[in-house]
């Protein structure tokens, strides 16, 4: 079955905004609702980082039908490993069979400005697998204790659980995570905007040789993907919405070290349109739209998760809900 859903874009907007867009966004026929979990946003001006935990309680009150969950949250420095499975099963009891905990291994501005020392790849990838391992043992077990490299519990228990078990998808970019998710997760979450060969030849056939460690398929798995969409009948302004989110054109060279939003700011503000658009698929044509993205299906995608980049997330909705989003769900009726 295929699902889309819609990003409420944290660094954009204020808490009540975002519950107001992921009201209309069920209301509109979205199948979920996902929100990341930023301590800063990727620019200082206009930024917002409301914390998503909180958020997420006030988002399962206000809605009835939409999954919902983090796009993605880190459980190996701001947050125990412990307090995230406790918050989130505490969220599956609220919203019994809607709530879903993604996660990632990190970024250095969400974690340094907090006087956190930011460690290299090997240590937050052991730390990011210990922290999926504990919270699936604090969720499945009683009277836990856990003697890791990086964490440990004594006799910690989760009172309050689900009868529906919460879903854990796993955030990777690179082969290694990608086969972690695929041996530990219920579902993978990466972006869009990158070479198809990167998905093809390596993220999606990195996900199976995990998942076949565990004698699981990519069948098993929610494939779920953040789609970078700037679709509006008006071409030149749905171009000019990629600038808010320069940041995301800038390379890994580029960003590697900047931990500060006002640094981030000021190198996304000096990239051309042409490069703040390349991350996002512009149009203002449903058909040469759904087409781009129905792309990602065929790579064997499941879960589309539309981020609009525009100040104005009624219209983006409103645009969608219209134009978008029947085209698509027809498109689902004929693969089914």
């Amino acid at each position: 079955m295929l699902r889309f859903g819609y990003k409420a874009s944290a660094e954009q907007f204020g808490p009540r905004e975002l519950i107001d867009f992921a009201v209309r966004a069920e209301r509109a026929g979205f199948d979920s609702v996902f929100v990341s979990d930023h301590l800063q946003p990727w620019r200082h001006t206009g930024g917002h980082a409301p914390a998503a935990l909180p958020w997420l309680g006030a988002l399962v009150a206000s809605t009835e039908r939409v999954l919902v969950g983090t796009s993605v949250l880190t459980p190996t420095f701001r947050y125990h490993p412990g307090v995230v499975a406790q918050a989130f099963a505490t969220l599956g009891c609220l919203a019994p069979g809607r709530v879903i905990l993604g996660i990632g291994s990190g970024e250095a501005m969400n974690e340094a400005p907090l006087g956190i020392e930011w460690p290299e790849g090997k240590e937050r990838f052991a730390r990011f697998k210990e922290a999926i391992l504990l919270i699936q043992e604090l969720w499945a077990g009683e009277r836990v204790t856990f003697e890791g490299a990086h964490y440990r519990t004594e006799n910690a228990t989760i009172y309050d659980r689900p009868e529906t078990p919460v879903p854990l998808y796993v955030a990777a970019s690179g082969p290694a995570a990608t086969r972690l998710a695929g041996r530990l997760g219920d579902g993978f979450i990466c972006t869009s905007g990158k070479g198809r060969e990167l998905y093809t030849e390596t993220l999606l056939p990195a996900l199976a040789e995990g998942a076949a460690k565990e004698g699981r398929t990519l069948d098993d798995l929610d494939l779920m993907i953040e789609v970078k969409v700037s679709f509006d009948t008006d071409r030149r302004r749905a171009l000019e919405d990629t600038r808010f989110w320069g940041a995301l054109a800038l390379s890994s060279e580029e960003k590697t070290g900047v931990e500060d939003p006002v640094e981030m700011e000021r190198l996304a503000d000096a990239l051309p349109i042409e490069r703040t658009a390349s991350r996002w698929i512009v149009s203002d044509d449903p058909e040469e739209h759904v087409e781009r993205i129905w792309d990602y299906v065929g790579m064997g995608f499941r879960h589309l998760v539309f981020h609009a980049p525009g100040p104005d997330q009624a219209r983006f909705i409103e645009q969608y809900q219209t134009h978008v989003l029947p085209r698509l769900r027809e498109r689902a009726a004929a693969l089914a």
